[in-house]
């Protein structure tokens, strides 16, 4: 069973870049059935889609980060990571990592319910 682990620091100041990264085990990021994916929960609302990267490298993001959001992973680490650029206390909220056999289409991969498997989750929180 996969298992996703999320780490980075809790507290990131205003127009600084956050920096999530996603360790996983149960199975390789390169298996040929995975996306995986980041996932936030502002305080108060609905989840939110970031993006995602594939078995393959490629990678998807929702167009309302407006480009902020990179995703990327360390194959010999078993890792894949966020960066969201220029934060705001807007962008203070719980991130998850997550995994699902999807697709290459992007409303399918921006649904929760695409992803089978999430980490615990970590509360990152935007202030001066």
């Amino acid at each position: 069973q996969v298992q996703l682990q999320e780490s980075g620091p809790g507290l990131v100041t205003p127009s600084q870049t956050l920096s999530l990264t996603c360790t996983v085990s149960g199975d390789s990021i390169t298996t040929n059935i995975y996306y995986w994916g980041w996932i936030r929960q502002p305080p108060g609302k609905g989840l939110e889609w970031m993006g995602a990267v594939s078995y393959t490298g490629t990678t998807y993001y929702n167009p309302s980060l407006k480009s902020r959001a990179s995703i990327s992973r360390d194959t010999s680490k078993n890792q894949f990571t966020l960066q969201l650029s220029s934060v705001t206390p807007e962008d203070t909220a719980v991130y998850y990592c997550a995994a699902g056999g999807g697709s290459p289409i992007s409303s399918v991969l921006r649904r929760a319910s695409t992803y089978d498997y999430w980490g615990q989750g970590t509360q990152v929180t935007v202030s001066s």
